[in-house]
């Protein structure tokens, strides 16, 4: 299995929800993480859980990215 790779982030957690759920209803694997700037001393201003970062096998991220631009 290939490593994921990020096509977008998004402010929080119930965000990353979302769109994960729109990629999952178009037949794309879907998960989320926190980014790197997280873990900054920011961490918690501006939303739930901080920036997260959108995963998908590198074989759906053309797909993806498609699916997120008409959003």
């Amino acid at each position: 299995m290939a490593e994921p790779v990020r096509v977008t982030t998004v402010p929080g957690e119930p965000e990353a929800e979302v769109l994960c759920g729109l990629l999952r209803a178009n037949g794309i694997k879907c998960g989320h993480r926190p980014t790197a700037e997280s873990d900054s001393a920011f961490e918690g201003f501006g939303g739930e859980g901080g920036t997260r970062e959108i995963l998908v096998d590198p074989s759906d991220l053309e797909a993806a990215r498609e699916l997120l631009e008409e959003d």
